[in-house]
């Protein structure tokens, strides 16, 4: 039997004012209530739900909602109210059926006192809503498994991103109001979350410039200092974006944003639309930003005229040494960037030089913001720099444990296929990904079912058939997916095919790239814009981040399975 009960009524005047006079809870108790239409909601915590209530319906805003639950229990206190409050908003984003018209005033993950005693009921919550008022459309693991959950603007911080929000928007108001420019460089490995740091910035930022001083914030969090009508006036006129470099990504975020009040889809750009733009921008927040181009041979004649072009108009000359990153600070007085040099995976992208430019330049001018706690892999926070050992020249003395996390080695690839069949059908978000170490000869022949990829141990597996939002796409179950459909994105289980494009040297005791078998032909071709060959030593050092970011995907476990003999025997000794 649940502990907590759910009453519903209709938002109007005379309805709220009879419910608030039936129990003296309605007006003194915590309690988390929801009000939609058909179209909207939006969630609340009050300690005085009928006064609260009587607030909203003064909102034109809130004057649309049509129906009110509430949902009270004897052992609410308000840091529990507040941690429901902040769970179903996320919930609600992340189903998408109806818009959630709640302010990001600063959901923070604030633990208290036996919070994980009210877990069960949260669930138990989330379906009644469900199944008995039909406000949410998925599960609740589809929602978790979902795009618009994982990017939502309403993600939880931890301590490190709400630290790292703070000093950004701290710094940010004070260039604003001094009227000097600003650069803020968010660092962190894979997984730490900066794309939701900077989702969640710009959210905040919309929703600062456009708070009615007239109504008031619900939650007590760290950000609410920053709703003034002083700050809201320095946004007033601001033109604000989000740069995207990776199409998949890009995607995915762009449907969010489309979903979500207050945010557009054209607010997420690419580093052409910014350049191509008469208009300059204020600030833009730069998501993967090791991820944006130098001047090199782009993915068609086409962006490589535009590039050309760009380079011009801006800079008066195409200037080989120019780069995105130029272009972004020739169009905008304001950046923030969420960078991880780690992951940069191509020639193509912004050279370690510049990068490491960057994080010097924030470290002096106090704009670096780390982000160190690792939110993705369940394995702890020693993973990543474990997986970044294990491949590089210095791998650890001994192996590593990591708990209940599922790491394992396979040496027969239907196996491993299988296991993430199993965990796909237990779970969701179950892939199978490599590096490009095998042609993609289905590209050329989409309809032809007897072309396949890769072929290996009797498996006869297809490269993704999509580059934009291929892990959601139908069939991406049975396929490849590389690294290009994957950097940014959760999985629950990653299985990681190793290629013969990385191999394992016994003699030197280190990992060596085999340029004969790595097929991505972008990220092997040398920069004769800038005069630059790429020796073998060169590129090692891109598939390394290849494979790094592969292998940390998993949210609860990682399978590796490696093609090169002497890789393998050096390997298995670690997973």
């Amino acid at each position: 039997m649940t502990g907590f009960s759910l009453e519903r009524f209709r938002l109007a005047p005379d309805e709220v004012r009879l419910w608030g006079a039936e129990d003296l809870r309605h007006r003194n108790w915590p309690v988390v209530y929801v009000m939609n239409n058909e179209a909207e909601v939006y969630v609340g915590e009050s300690l005085n739900a009928e006064a609260r209530m009587r607030q909203h319906l003064d909102s034109e805003e809130k004057r649309r909602l049509s129906w009110a639950r509430v949902i009270l229990d004897e052992t609410f206190n308000k840091s529990a109210c507040l941690d429901l409050e902040s769970f179903l908003i996320r919930m609600f984003s992340g189903d998408g059926r109806l818009q959630v018209l709640n302010q990001n005033a600063g959901i923070t993950n604030a633990d208290y006192y036996d919070r994980s005693s009210y877990r069960k009921t949260f669930d138990e919550v989330f379906e009644m809503l469900r199944s008995q008022e039909h406000l949410f459309q998925r599960t609740m693991p589809e929602i978790f498994n979902s795009d618009l959950f994982k990017l939502s603007p309403f993600k939880a911080l931890n301590h490190d991103q709400a630290i790292a929000v703070e000093e950004i928007l701290e710094g940010l108001f004070s260039d604003l109001h001094d009227e000097r420019p600003g650069t803020a460089v968010v660092q962190g490995d894979p997984g730490t979350g900066k794309t939701v740091v900077g989702i969640y910035l710009l959210k905040l930022l919309e929703d600062i410039r456009n708070h009615d001083p007239e109504e008031p914030l619900d939650n007590d969090t760290i950000f609410k200092d920053f709703f003034t009508p002083a700050h809201a006036e320095l946004l007033a006129s601001l033109r604000i974006g989000i740069v995207v470099p990776q199409q998949s990504l890009r995607e995915s975020v762009s449907r969010v944003f489309a979903l979500t009040p207050g945010l557009r889809r054209d607010l997420v750009m690419t580093p052409f639309t910014v350049g191509e733009s008469e208009e300059p921008f204020d600030l833009l927040i730069v998501d993967e930003a090791h991820r944006l181009n130098q001047r090199a041979n782009q993915a068609s004649a086409s962006l490589n005229t535009k590039f050309a072009d760009i380079n011009r108009r801006l800079f008066g000359a195409d200037d080989p040494e120019l780069t995105q990153l130029d272009w972004l600070r020739k169009q905008s007085r304001h950046l923030i960037l969420m960078l991880d040099p780690g992951q940069s995976v191509r020639p193509a992208d912004l050279p370690a030089e510049v990068t490491a430019a960057l994080l010097a330049e924030a470290s002096e001018n106090e704009r670096l913001h780390p982000l160190r706690s690792q939110r993705r892999i369940s394995a702890g926070q020693d993973y990543v720099g474990y997986v970044r050992a294990v491949l590089g020249d210095d791998p650890p003395a001994q192996k590593e444990s990591f708990g209940d996390y599922d790491l394992r080695f396979f040496d027969d690839l239907g196996k491993m296929r299988r296991e993430i069949f199993r965990r796909d059908a237990e779970d969701g978000l179950a892939r199978l990904v490599a590096g490009y170490a095998w042609p993609w000869r289905s590209k050329s022949h989409p309809d032809d079912p007897d072309v396949y990829d890769i072929e290996l141990d009797g498996e006869r597996i297809r490269w993704n058939s999509t580059q934009r939002d291929w892990i959601s796409s139908p069939g991406s179950l049975h396929e490849m997916g590389s690294i290009h459909t994957v950097q940014g994105y959760d999985l629950n289980y990653v299985g990681v095919v190793i290629g013969e494009d990385l191999r394992y040297d016994p003699v030197t005791g280190r990992t060596v790239f085999d340029r004969a078998e790595y097929h991505d032909k972008k990220g092997r071709e040398n920069n004769p814009k800038r005069g630059i060959t790429y020796s073998d030593e060169d590129l090692l050092r891109y598939v390394r981040n290849i494979y790094s970011v592969l292998l940390t995907r998993g949210i609860h476990g990682t399978y590796v399975y490696v093609c090169d003999p002497e890789l393998r025997k050096h390997l298995e000794d670690y997973f």
